[in-house]
C-alpha cells in the first residue's frame, strides 16, 4: 500500500504543491532597512530622523507586506507570526533591566523591536525553508522568543544626545558600582554629616555682599564662570599641540553626575552620587587629591542620563553653595565642608521634581542665594537659609538663573518651557516675561548692544533654534519683540557662546556660527557630537570638549570652520561643562574626572 502523502493540517493545499517561498523581496528589504536606521545617522546625523522614518517603520511595512501577500507561506505562519510578535512584545515589557523600561529605550521598545523582528523573521524564513511545517512552526516561536530574549540581557547606560542607547550586558556592574566596590570609594574624608535637606541646621555671620571682592578671587566661582558665558578672560594658551600638547596632571574615576567645577585657588568643587548618597566633593587643583565631602542621602536617577546631580557649585565669600538633583539647597564652609544651612527647595515651593531633576546652579546676588526650580524660582537668605521670596511659576525648564542687566535695571533671568521671564532680585516680582513654547535648558546670551538671545533645540511647537529679542524699559512698562529667528544654530542642552558679533554653539552634533545681524549661518563643521565648550576671548579661540571626550581648538571667526588641534582627552559620554583656571583644564563626566596643564602662550 501506498502511504498518503503528508498534508498540511492547517493548511489544504498538499505540501509538494505549494510553491516554495517568495524570499529574496524580504531579504533586500531588511538590508536596506537596517542601512537606513544604522548606517545613515552615523554618516549623516542631520538624517537620523528620516533614517528612523523611512528604516524602521517603513521597512517594518514592507515587510509585513512582503509576509502577508507576497511570501506564498501557509496562513497559518503569516498571521501566527504576527501575532505571536505582538503578544512577546506585551509579555517582554515586564521583564526587561528597568534602565530600558524606565527610560528612552523602553518607550521606543516597541520602536526598536520593529527591525530586530523583521530580520528575525527574514533569517528564519530563509534558514527554514526545506523543513517540515511542524518543525518550521517550532523554530519560528523559539526564532521570536530570542529576539525578543536579547532585551531581557541587555541593560542601558543611558543615551546620547542624538538618542543612541549605550548598550550592555545585563549583569555588568555599571561604573558608579566599580567606583563603591573599588578602593578609591574610601579615599574621600566625610568631614561633615548628611543633612536632612529641609530645616535650617546652623547660622553663621552674614557675609560682605561686595561683588567685585567676590569675584576678584574665585578663579571660576561657578556655572560657566563669572559671567554664566562660558568665557575666559585673560588667558592666553598655547595652540600648536603638536608641540605642547596638554599634560595629564592626573585622572580619577568619580560618581556620576552632569555637574562642572567651581574653583577658588587650589581647590575645586563638583558634586557627584555615590550609592544612596549625593556627594558635594572638595579637590586639589593640581593632584585631585579629595579634601572633603558633604553627602545627603538623596538620590535621584532616571534612565535616559542616568543618576547624580545635574548642577554646578557656587563659591561666594568664604562658602560654597550648592543645588541636588532632588531640590536639597546646601550652604557649605568652603575651607572644610561643614554645614551652614539646607534647605528644599522643592518642598518650599511645592514643585514636583522634573523629569531630569532640578538642574539650575544656585546665583548668589547680594545677600540672596537665589535657586531654579523647574521654572519657578526662589531665594534664601544668604546668610541663615532663611526663605526670602517666591518667584512666578514659569512651567519647567532646567536652565540656571541668570543675572542682567537691562534698560539700566539690574534683574534675574529664566528661561522655562514656555520662554523666559524677568524677576526683580529683591523682590522676585515679575518685571517682564516673553512668550516661546521651547525646553529652556540653555544659558541666555547677550549682543552687544543688549538684546537677549535665548536658544532651543528641541521646542515641539516651533521653538527651535536660536531667536534674537529687543527688551525695553520704557515708562509705560517693559516689551519685548522679536528680532529674528534662527534655525541655523540649534542648542539643546549644549550651552553657546557669544563673540565679536556672532554666536557659536552645537547644532544637531557639528559646531556652528550665526551673524548676530540676522541670524544666518556662517558656517558648520566638525562632529563633536552634543559637548560643550568654551571661549577664549583674548585669542578668538573655542576650546570644545566632545561628547565622546576629544579636546579640540577651533577658531572663533565667522570666515569658515578651522579646527586648530584635537587630542583625546576623557573617556565616556561628556556632557559636563570643562573649566579653564589659569593654565588647568578640568574635565569630567559621569565616570572620571581629568585635569590637564595648558602651556600658555608669549604675550
Amino acid at each position: 500500500m501506498t502511504a498518503a502523502p503528508s498534508v498540511d493540517s492547517c493548511d489544504p493545499k498538499p505540501a509538494r504543491e505549494r510553491k516554495p517561498l517568495r524570499l529574496w523581496p524580504g531579504v533586500v528589504i531588511v538590508v536596506l532597512q537596517s542601512l537606513a536606521w544604522l548606517a545613515l545617522p552615523r554618516l549623516f546625523p542631520e538624517a537620523a530622523f528620516y533614517g528612523i522614518v523611512v528604516g524602521i517603520f517603513g521597512g517594518g511595512l514592507a515587510v509585513v507586506s512582503w509576509w502577508l501577500f507576497l511570501s506564498r507561506a501557509p496562513w497559518v505562519e503569516r498571521v501566527g507570526a504576527l501575532a505571536l510578535m505582538v503578544v512577546g512584545l506585551f509579555a517582554v515589557s515586564f521583564i526587561i533591566h528597568k534602565s530600558i523600561a524606565n527610560g528612552m529605550m523602553g518607550m521606543m521598545l516597541p520602536v526598536l523591536g520593529i527591525p530586530i523582528l523583521c530580520l528575525a523573521l527574514v533569517l528564519w524564513a530563509v534558514a527554514s525553508s526545506r523543513l517540515s511545517p511542524r518543525i518550521r512552526r517550532a523554530t519560528l516561536v523559539v526564532t521570536i522568543l530570542i529576539a525578543f530574549g536579547m532585551f531581557t540581557l541587555l541593560r542601558t547606560g543611558g543615551i546620547s544626545g542624538d538618542g543612541q542607547s549605550d548598550l550592555h550586558w545585563r549583569w555588568t556592574p555599571t561604573p558608579e558600582e566599580r567606583l563603591l566596590e573599588s578602593n578609591e570609594a574610601a579615599l574621600l574624608p566625610a568631614l561633615t554629616a548628611p543633612s536632612t535637606g529641609v530645616a535650617t541646621t546652623t547660622v553663621a555671620k552674614k557675609p560682605s555682599a561686595d561683588k567685585d571682592a567676590q569675584k576678584s578671587v574665585a578663579n571660576w566661582p561657578g556655572f560657566r564662570g563669572i559671567e554664566r558665558d562660558g568665557i575666559v578672560r585673560a588667558v592666553r594658551i598655547a595652540t600648536d599641540w603638536s608641540r605642547s600638547p596638554p599634560v595629564q596632571l592626573w585622572r580619577r574615576p568619580i560618581g556620576p553626575g552632569w555637574s562642572s567645577f567651581a574653583v577658588r585657588g587650589e581647590l575645586l568643587y563638583t558634586q557627584e552620587q555615590r550609592g544612596e548618597d549625593e556627594v558635594v566633593g572638595c579637590y586639589r587643583v593640581t593632584t585631585g587629591q579629595p579634601v572633603w565631602r558633604h553627602s545627603d542621602a538623596a538620590r535621584f536617577w532616571e534612565s535616559n542620563a542616568g543618576a547624580g546631580p545635574r548642577a554646578t557649585p557656587t563659591l561666594a565669600g568664604d562658602r560654597v553653595y550648592t543645588c541636588g538633583a532632588t531640590g536639597i539647597v546646601n550652604a557649605l564652609d568652603a575651607g572644610d565642608g561643614a554645614l551652614v544651612w539646607s534647605r528644599n527647595a522643592a518642598t518650599d515651593t511645592g514643585v514636583k521634581v522634573p523629569q531630569w531633576g532640578f538642574a539650575g546652579s544656585p546665583l548668589v546676588v547680594d545677600d540672596l542665594v537665589i535657586v531654579a526650580t523647574g521654572g519657578r524660582l526662589i531665594a534664601y537668605d544668604r546668610a541663615t537659609g532663611r526663605l526670602l521670596w517666591l518667584g512666578p511659576d514659569g512651567g519647567g525648564g532646567y536652565s540656571s538663573p541668570q543675572l542682567a542687566t537691562i534698560g539700566g535695571v539690574e534683574q534675574v533671568l529664566l528661561l522655562n518651557g514656555v520662554g523666559a521671564i524677568s524677576v526683580a532680585p529683591a523682590t522676585g516680582t515679575q518685571l517682564w516675561k516673553y512668550g516661546w513654547d521651547s525646553d529652556g535648558i540653555v544659558q541666555p546670551g547677550f549682543t552687544a548692544d543688549g538684546d537677549l538671545l535665548i536658544g532651543s533645540g528641541s521646542g515641539m511647537s516651533g521653538g527651535v533654534g536660536v531667536r534674537r529679542i529687543l527688551v525695553a524699559h520704557e515708562s509705560s512698562g517693559w516689551t519685548t519683540e522679536e528680532r529674528w529667528t534662527s534655525v541655523g544654530l540649534k542648542p539643546y542642552f549644549n550651552d553657546f557662546v557669544v563673540h565679536a558679533g556672532h554666536a557659536y554653539g552645537f547644532d544637531n552634533g557639528f559646531l556652528a556660527c550665526i551673524d548676530l545681524a540676522d541670524g544666518k549661518r556662517k558656517w558648520k563643521g566638525g562632529r563633536y557630537g552634543h559637548g560643550q565648550l568654551i571661549l577664549l576671548l583674548e585669542q578668538d579661540l573655542l576650546l570644545v570638549l566632545s561628547e565622546h571626550g576629544g579636546l579640540a581648538l577651533v577658531a572663533a571667526q565667522p570666515e569658515q570652520f578651522r579646527e586648530m588641534a584635537k587630542v583625546p582627552a576623557i573617556e565616556g559620554k561628556t556632557w559636563n561643562h570643562p573649566v579653564l583656571a589659569g593654565d588647568v583644564l578640568l574635565t569630567r563626566n559621569a565616570e572620571e574626572m581629568v585635569a590637564f596643564r595648558l602651556s600658555l602662550a608669549d604675550r
